[in-house]
């Protein structure tokens, strides 16, 4: 219900105004104990998680699209909050990261509060666009013999009758809608002279017919329900074509007369269709609203009063400006803000005094810069007395580009929001005067660039008739106005005559830019390690449990790529280096992050460019291509896999090309503006074969994924009073697989005998078990776990001397 949410994100609000609250008495404030500092970011971040989480929830579920809009604008502002949290905490660590145990217990908070929510605005918004670009690269793919074409299914005999029963009946159903809205309109454009008074005898006959047909043959319930009565049709207000097009979606079998759906088009569950048919109905209401059509009755009831207020406005400066100055004013330019910067609410007096301090400015501003110039000299700085230590400040929180969001959508909410009945808008209608308000500085802005034209030719006429000026034309070329052409290569002005469309088909078919699969970042499964970190002692750096990657990935990959806000005043993240042995879905979180947020993915990994776009004006062009598609279909994802080659210490001479590429690489990024979203996310299973210099210098987060402990293989957690469930890998892929467990698996067992396995290694030992004919067997035959362990004897584990060489090279 409408008010179910609308108390949730009042509830959202509030703890967002004490959180606000407390971050003024606190966070500006120096503090010199840096346990403090970390407990005031650890609280202030969980929080933000909490507030994140109910505003989306309410985002999502609200119709009502001016409370939706009010929400978003928080929601983009709490989740740049949580970037630059967790900025501040990486860099008091300087670690990726932290131990939550105290701060969850202080709050009262579970590990699954660390959990980072997904918007899910960030595919629906742009649903439509997303579909036709998946169609377009599925046929462009199909075009060049890059994707094979799904099989048909066969169908029975029975299935194929009943799709064409449906079929013809739709068919039907549309010609009699199409048939009766023709007679509706004909009827209705006929004179009242030529219509009959009544029906003649077989007419009338022949409709009781028809009613006698409908209420008195035996159907089945289901049709019974949707028999549309007189007074349905006045409360919904439909047309006789619309009614019989909706009863024709009802498919009736001769013979049985029962209303049916074919098997492959039913709900699984009751429970399953009406949640969808009211997510459905949800996502159609929240786009009807046409915010255009009263931007268009705002426009034509005020634009007069508009116009001429402007006008009076505009003259009235330029007479107050010249009895002042004794000159007319210069009409601004456009860039500078037309009539906008010509009066600013100022007084004739205040316009003057504003001329004289820009003059006084501007010498002022030459006199610094003949100071500086005079006196550059490197400072010397004088050595310290002996017995005075430099006096630290402590830590202060930085500035922030979305406390101002978050303060003013507050405001927001309070004025116009807070002290809102909302029992009585079960609806969620909108508020007309709301959306006026809202779209009358757009109309202003747009009548205001029409009345700039005029009075700049009326002032043009006044300084030639009033102070006699003369005004020339100016010259058309000279210096300024050449375009000089230069000696570009050939590929650039190929590149820039080429449309969006022809670069993204050449990407696709040379198989550079590839169909992401369809993944979510929660089936990236696995918590905390509880011992891992423990046995590694204090002073050691925390490797990344399965939680924490899954929280890093989201912050710095999903939440910019999504919201274009978040991106372009968050603390910027350009490139990402995903690390670990292979197998532990290095590839998958790839994928996740294009599933998310409905990314393109390029693909450049070496084996995948291998033989093509060779020499460095190829690449270069290559590199370009990319960019250009990126930055106008974002976001994008550049994916790189095993990366280290492009800084291989080694060079053999066909890998030459490798290496023009990764010193290409930091140009690419640097063309890359806080607007552009488009991230480079590398992957790597040996990153300790690389030049760690230059590595490392180019991606901005690295990630380091470790194989998964025991208590991730084995799924539970014993303390001395209780057991804690945790997903387990064997378990999870065994049953994903077609699996049954029995009391002949020991997952004790296969937990231990694991050990040095990663999560690749135990799926491709689930499926090589699990084959067809052992699933039909194991009705008769269980599972057991010798089947596991011989099969994953055939693997090659990862030693700890390579675990070694991750955490020395990192």
């Amino acid at each position: 219900f409408p008010r179910t949410y609308c108390e949730l994100w009042a509830h959202a609000q509030n703890n967002l105004d004490m959180l606000l609250q407390q971050e003024r008495e606190e966070f500006l404030c120096p503090e010199t104990d840096r346990e403090k500092v970390w407990r005031m970011l650890g609280t202030s971040y969980i929080q933000y998680l909490a507030i994140l989480r109910d505003l989306e929830e309410a985002y999502e579920h609200l119709v009502h699209l001016q409370k939706r809009e009010a929400i978003r604008h928080v929601l983009d502002g709490v989740m740049g909050r949580i970037l630059e949290i967790k900025k501040e905490m990486v860099v008091l660590q300087n670690s990726e990261c932290q131990s939550w145990g105290d701060i969850l217990v202080e709050l009262n908070c579970v590990p699954d509060n660390l959990e980072i929510p997904i918007p899910r605005y960030f595919i629906k918004e742009n649903l439509e666009v997303l579909q036709h670009r998946e169609r377009t690269l599925d046929e462009i793919l199909l075009n060049a013999g890059l994707q094979e074409q799904k099989p048909v299914q066969t169908m029975t005999i029975p299935e194929a009758v009943r799709v064409i029963q449906v079929a013809e009946r739709a068919r039907q159903g549309r010609c009699r809608a199409a048939f009766m809205k023709r007679n509706y309109l004909e009827e209705k454009r006929r004179p009242k002279s030529e219509e009959h008074t009544g029906l003649s005898p077989d007419d009338a006959a022949t409709c009781i017919q028809k009613v006698n047909f409908w209420f008195n043959n035996d159907l089945s319930k289901p049709r019974e329900q949707h028999v549309v009565q007189k007074s349905s049709c006045r409360q919904t207000q439909l047309g006789g074509w619309e009614i019989i097009l909706k009863l024709s979606l009802y498919h009736f079998y001769p013979g049985n007369g029962i209303s049916t759906l074919p098997p492959h088009l039913e709900a699984s569950s009751s429970l399953q269709r009406h949640a969808g048919e009211v997510s459905t109905l949800q996502g159609a209401i929240q786009e009807t609203l046409d915010e255009e059509s009263f931007k268009a009755e705002l426009r034509e009831a005020e634009r007069p009063h508009m116009m001429e207020t402007l006008q009076a406005q505009i003259s009235q400066c330029f007479t107050e400006c010249r009895h002042i100055t004794g000159r007319f004013p210069d009409y601004p330019t456009e860039k500078a803000g037309g009539s906008k910067a010509l009066f600013s609410e100022k007084t004739p007096l205040e316009v003057a005094e504003k001329l004289d301090a820009k003059e006084k400015m501007e010498e002022k501003a030459q006199q610094e810069k003949n100071k500086r110039e005079e006196k550059q000299k490197p400072e010397i700085k004088k050595p310290q007395k002996a017995g005075k230590k430099e006096v630290d400040e402590g830590w202060k929180m930085g500035p922030s580009n979305f406390l101002s969001i978050l303060e003013e959508g507050s405001r927001r909410y309070k004025v116009f929001w807070q002290n809102r009945e909302n029992r009585l808008d079960f609806l969620q209608d909108h508020d007309p005067e709301l959306i006026k308000e809202g779209k009358r500085e757009e109309v202003e802005e747009e009548i205001r660039v029409q009345v700039d034209e005029l009075m700049q030719e009326k002032l043009r006429n006044l300084k030639v008739h009033v102070d006699g000026e003369k005004i020339g034309t100016k010259k058309k070329g000279g210096k300024g106005g050449k375009v000089r052409a230069t000696r570009g290569r050939i590929w650039v002005m190929s590149l820039a005559c080429r449309t969006i469309d022809s670069l993204y088909q050449e990407l696709a078919e040379e198989g550079l830019l590839i169909k992401a699969k369809t993944v979510n970042l929660s089936n990236y499964i696995g918590q905390d390690s509880f011992v891992r970190n423990v046995l590694r002692g204090p002073a050691a750096q925390p490797l990344p449990s399965p939680r924490d990657v899954r929280q890093l990935v989201a912050l710095y990959g999903i939440l910019p790529l999504g919201s274009q806000v978040v991106h372009e005043n968050a603390p910027l993240v350009k490139s990402m280096l995903l690390a670990g042995p292979a197998g532990v879905g290095k590839k998958m979180l790839v994928h996740a992050i294009c599933t998310e947020t409905g990314a393109n993915l390029f693909n450049l990994t070496p084996s995948n460019i291998a033989g093509k776009y060779s020499g460095m004006e190829a690449l270069l062009m290559m590199l370009h291509m990319v960019l250009k598609v990126g930055k106008q279909l974002q976001p994008s994802v550049v994916w790189i896999g095993n990366t280290e080659k492009l800084f291989s210490k080694a060079w053999k001479g066909e890998e030459m090309n490798l290496k023009r590429l990764g010193k290409m690489l930091p140009l690419f990024l640097k063309a890359l503006k806080a607007q552009d979203r488009v991230l480079l996310v590398g992957t790597t299973s040996r990153p300790f074969e690389a030049d760690v210099g230059p590595f490392c210098k180019l991606y901005q987060k690295i990630i380091l994924i470790p194989r998964p402990d025991y208590l991730a293989r084995f799924g539970k957690y014993f303390t001395s009073s209780w057991w804690l469930l945790l997903p387990s890998f064997w378990k999870h892929f065994i049953l994903q697989n077609g699996g049954t467990f029995s009391n002949l698996v020991d997952l004790s067992c296969l937990a231990q005998v694991s050990d040095g396995f990663t999560q690749g290694h135990i799926l491709d030992v689930a499926q090589t078990v699990l084959s067809e004919l052992r699933l039909l067997q194991m009705p008769r035959k269980p599972l057991r776990t010798v089947e596991f362990v011989t099969s994953l004897a055939r693997h090659i584990p990862v030693y700890k001397e390579e675990e070694e060489a991750f955490e020395v090279t990192f």
